[in-house]
């Protein structure tokens, strides 16, 4: 089983943002880390586990401290597809680009989404951090 963590992070909301996943696999680690000029931390939580999954194959178990990356997979995706990707309200579903890459990601494909409490002291959560931390150098001046 392949194991990995993410994190985003923005200096600002919106402002300059970074994304870093962390997987470990066959007792390697690889480390993956990006950023954009104007994004959301949203975005960035995302984007992490968007780009660690194209980075994997095969059964995973995805660690974030995102609740709204955790529920959305969990619990609203579902729904919002059959809404047309609408929200309860009518109103088009915020990502909806981010979401439709992570559900073509997600098709036959065995993931288990854990949530796990953000800078409380999770190794792989702080390496995640850093990461994330790390690809917003790579654009925030």
């Amino acid at each position: 089983m392949i194991e990995i963590y993410t994190d985003g992070a923005c200096a600002g909301n919106p402002g300059p943002g970074g994304w870093g996943a962390l997987i470990l696999e066959n007792g390697r680690e690889r480390e993956l880390y990006g950023g954009e000029a104007e994004t959301t931390n949203n975005r960035m939580e995302m984007t992490a586990a968007i780009e660690a999954l194209r980075a994997t194959s095969g059964p995973v178990v995805l660690y974030t401290d995102s609740q709204y990356l955790k529920n959305g997979v969990a619990d609203w995706m579902s729904r919002w597809k059959r809404n047309g990707w609408k929200t309860a309200d009518r109103k088009p579903v915020k990502n909806q680009d981010l979401w439709l890459a992570l559900d073509e990601l997600l098709a036959g494909r065995e993931v288990e989404w854990r949530w796990l409490r953000g800078h409380a002291g999770n190794a792989g959560n702080e390496r995640a951090d850093a990461l994330a931390r790390r690809g917003l150098e790579t654009v925030a001046v």
